[in-house]
């Protein structure tokens, strides 16, 4: 067992172990599935597994650490991503982090709920994604307080309202604001998917194994059994399971798929990921009594409009440690981060690279994507709505250096990137059933964002957390099912 701040449990003993649930990647999806997993289970005697390909990096979600601004979180993040987008012309600005946490360690932590009306196509009624979104939230602390009080963010509220745009709210964040009481510590303030792993281990104990690479889901007679992986040495270990769940990403889990040969037309296609429009501007500090505080706002997709805007601020101090200096500034400056809906179209899709191979001999995988006419006149349609946002917020517009006032950014730059193990009733046109099953292997699970089957605007990891608890919640009903019979 390594010396670590969390368990870890070496591949040797791992492999001579068979588990109940074996669960492969421990960003968002994986770590959801661990929590409740162990939380319904507790400490029934029955076997947990983890699976990570990357090493253990941060112990907790990057603007948590002391020493952390947003400067070096952004260098840091940059630092220790694979950038995908370097070979994948169509798809420039995806980017990788593999480690323990994956990429909630560098999220932003909003949360907001899809629509109903984009729920309403889904093969999960919208009753039980609401039930499941409240589990969601609980447990990652959601809340719309984190500006609570602060008057830019109220402020720019009442001028939007004004204006008609009655939907503006404070942005749901996943954050903990309580403070630490009767010794129970609260400097964990945003949440992340390790914070998924921790309330896990309060319940049972588990086996967690990093710097190891699946390379091959093991299916006989329709049935998962296990799954080959490699250490960090290329070292092989096959790792038996009864049930198997991939929560490895959007584009390594239908890589191990694809590579297992696992069958599915739909596996790798329908790629989507928002349209990112960046645009920034001032504001003048004198328009704002104090506190002043933090701004941040979300104005919501609605039927008319296909697309999310949320304002930023002010500057670089979103957040910021408490013994941070934060200067006082005559001009605040104002981000506009809009995300618009992308089509689920067949086209746009992940396929294994029959050229290159990476370290481990797994096929590097090829991204093919391009935006649809819709998709376009979405960009454009936010392009007109961030100018009027602004006027009525009064709040000027300018371009950065080499850059116009208003910026389209790379396709996958937001990290939203889903569908590629969409769900849904028809096996030739999903991968996954309505629970999360690969169509026609026993066992066999994806819970990450690949599942999703169509992006609607809203930032995604609240939804695949909820869809994630859904699917452990439906294994763990298998498994009664399988005791009892």
């Amino acid at each position: 067992m390594r010396n670590t701040w969390i368990p870890s449990t070496p591949l040797e003993q791992m492999a001579n172990t068979e588990y109940d649930v074996l669960i492969i990647g421990t960003g968002a999806g994986g770590g959801a599935v661990t929590w409740r997993i162990c939380e319904q289970w507790g400490k029934n005697g029955k076997k947990v597994g983890v699976v990570e390909s990357g090493d253990f990096l941060l112990p907790t979600q990057a603007a948590n650490i002391p020493t952390m601004n947003s400067e070096r979180m952004n260098k840091l993040h940059e630092s220790v991503s694979k950038p995908l987008g370097r070979f994948n012309p169509e798809f420039q600005g995806a980017k990788q982090v593999f480690a323990f946490g994956g990429r909630t360690l560098f999220w932003n932590a909003i949360t907001p709920r899809l629509n109903q009306l984009e729920l309403g196509q889904w093969p999960v009624t919208v009753q039980e994604m609401e039930s499941y979104y409240r589990v969601a939230e609980r447990v990652m602390n959601v809340s719309r307080e984190y500006t609570k009080d602060s008057q830019i963010t109220e402020e720019l509220l009442n001028r939007l309202q004004w204006k008609g745009i009655t939907e503006a709210a404070p942005a749901p964040i996943a954050a903990e604001l309580g403070p630490g009481i009767y010794g129970q510590e609260g400097s964990d303030v945003f949440f992340g998917a390790i914070d998924f792993f921790a309330k896990a281990l309060n319940h049972r104990p588990f086996d967690l194994t990093v710097k190891t690479r699946a390379v091959q889901v093991l299916v006989e007679s329709g049935k998962v059994v296990g799954v080959k992986v490699l250490s960090s040495e290329k070292k092989p270990y096959i790792l038996k399971a009864k049930t198997v769940v991939l929560s490895a990403s959007t584009f390594e889990t239908p890589r191990l798929l694809l590579h297992s040969g696992i069958k599915g037309q739909a596996i790798g296609h329908y790629l989507m990921n928002h349209s990112f429009v960046l645009a920034t501007g001032t504001i003048s500090r004198e328009e704002f009594p104090e506190p002043l505080g933090t701004l941040s706002i979300l104005i919501p997709s609605t039927p008319d409009r296909h697309y999310q805007i949320q304002l930023r601020g002010p500057n670089g101090y979103f957040w910021y440690q408490p013994y941070q200096t934060k200067p006082f500034l005559k001009e605040l400056e104002i981000n506009f981060l809009c995300s618009g809906e992308v089509e689920p179209r067949y086209e746009n899709k992940v396929t294994l690279d029959p050229y290159k191979t990476d370290e481990f001999g797994v096929p590097e995988v090829q991204i093919h994507f391009s935006y649809s006419e819709k998709d376009q006149a979405i960009i454009r349609e936010i392009a007109g709505a961030i100018e009027q946002i602004s006027s009525f917020c009064g709040i000027s517009m300018y371009s950065k250096p080499g850059l116009p006032s208003i910026c389209l950014m790379p396709p996958g730059d937001q990290n939203h990137d889903s569908g590629t193990c969409r769900m849904g009733l028809d096996p030739s046109t999903s991968a996954v059933n309505k629970y999360g099953q690969i169509h026609g292997v026993e066992g066999l699970y994806v819970a990450d964002n690949s599942v999703i089957p169509s992006i609607g605007s809203a930032n995604l990891t609240l939804t695949t957390v909820a869809l994630s608890i859904r699917t452990a919640d439906y294994i763990i009903h298998q498994d009664q099912e399988r005791a009892f019979t």
